[in-house]
């Protein structure tokens, strides 16, 4: 049993994906990053960052992890799924995951948080992480016109840069012209277990009332 501790962010969801994926038995732990729940000393004696989401493996001598990127390759390589196991397969879906670790997650972050919960406006901010946001989403598409999925079979590093991608109208990142990144977005969302996924943990209130918490948070 996998104790996950989580919100409904996109990093939070790539774990939750990744476990449904795989068919391991996890319970939701619900953190409220408002609250400020994860700088507790109980949650940082799990995850020493203070962020979500964390994991606990009560199967494996209780064993944490965070970082979600490194959580997914625990539990990919602990299931002996959604990771190839040659040497040239595994480092694809890692550099692919990475790639997303790296960029597309920490800009599309910032576009957020510049977009959407800044209490002022800052244009040049809110341009640049855009920009940025698009280009990389035009790696992926570039990726995605000779490829089902980034690494050859469905894998890991396609739920970690799935996550992010399906939040690109949230800080006004337009996906225009995108026409492979909206068909693998459109397969994935397709699955069962991605729905069961973003379905997991709690799910976030009305918009305004979002946007005023993280405001908060920033503060």
């Amino acid at each position: 049993m996998i104790d996950l501790y989580t919100s409904p962010t996109p990093n939070g969801y790539k774990v939750s994906i990744t476990l449904e994926e795989l068919g391991i038995p996890y319970a939701v732990h619900a953190i409220d990053l408002s609250t400020g729940a994860q700088k507790e000393p109980w949650f940082l004696a799990i995850n020493p960052n203070g962020r979500i989401p964390a994991i606990v493996d009560k199967g494996n001598g209780d064993f944490a992890v965070f970082e979600s990127g490194a959580i997914m390759l625990y539990l990919a390589e602990k299931a002996g799924a959604l990771i190839p196991g040659d040497e040239k397969g595994r480092s694809r879906v890692i550099q692919w995951l990475m790639f997303q670790m790296g960029g597309l997650g920490p800009m599309m972050g910032q576009a957020n948080v510049f977009t959407r919960y800044f209490p002022e406006t800052i244009q040049p901010a809110i341009d640049r992480y855009r920009r940025e946001s698009r280009r990389l989403l035009e790696v992926l598409d570039r990726r995605l016109a000779d490829n089902e999925y980034l690494a050859g079979d469905y894998s890991i590093a396609d739920i970690a840069n799935f996550a992010w991608a399906r939040i690109h109208e949230w800080p006004g990142v337009p996906i225009l012209g995108l026409d492979h990144l909206e068909r693998w977005m459109e397969a994935i969302a397709a699955r069962p277990a991605v729905q069961r996924g973003l379905a997991a943990p709690p799910r976030p209130e009305d918009s305004d009332a979002l946007v005023e918490k993280a405001r908060k948070m920033l503060a």
